[in-house]
């Protein structure tokens, strides 16, 4: 059975960067789209950024990420990545990389993807 495991968040002034992995084990990634999720405290969880199998398709983000966050892969290391540069204190959360196991980012909601990593906190504060 696949998993995936998130690691790089933790607090950060705002105005600050961050770099999420995500890593997918025992199994190669290169055939899966692989999203980003956030949960910030007590709201429900959103779609952050998808990042497709295919070359061909452009990325997806979440309005209020868009020219901040950038979402990337490296398939030899069976890694995807989210850049996450001038961090605000809306962006603290609970981040999760998932994947509902298709080509491309066909979804954003979070009831279609089967497998999710455990999470990792970003904190955004001074």
């Amino acid at each position: 059975q696949a998993h995936l495991v998130e690691s790089g968040g933790g607090l950060v002034q705002p105005g600050g960067s961050l770099r999420l992995s995500c890593v997918m084990t025992r199994i190669t990634m290169d055939y899966y789209a692989i999203a980003w999720f956030r949960q910030p405290p007590g709201h429900e969880r959103e779609a952050v950024a998808c990042i497709s199998a295919s070359r061909n398709d452009m990325p997806y983000y979440t309005q209020a990420v868009k020219g901040r966050f950038t979402i990337s892969r490296d398939n030899n290391k069976n890694t995807t990545y989210l850049q996450m540069n001038r961090l605000q204190p809306e962006d603290t959360a609970v981040y999760y990389c998932a994947t509902d196991w298709k080509l491309r980012c066909e979804s954003t909601l979070s009831e279609a993807f089967k497998t999710w990593g455990q999470g990792t906190q970003v904190t955004v504060s001074s």
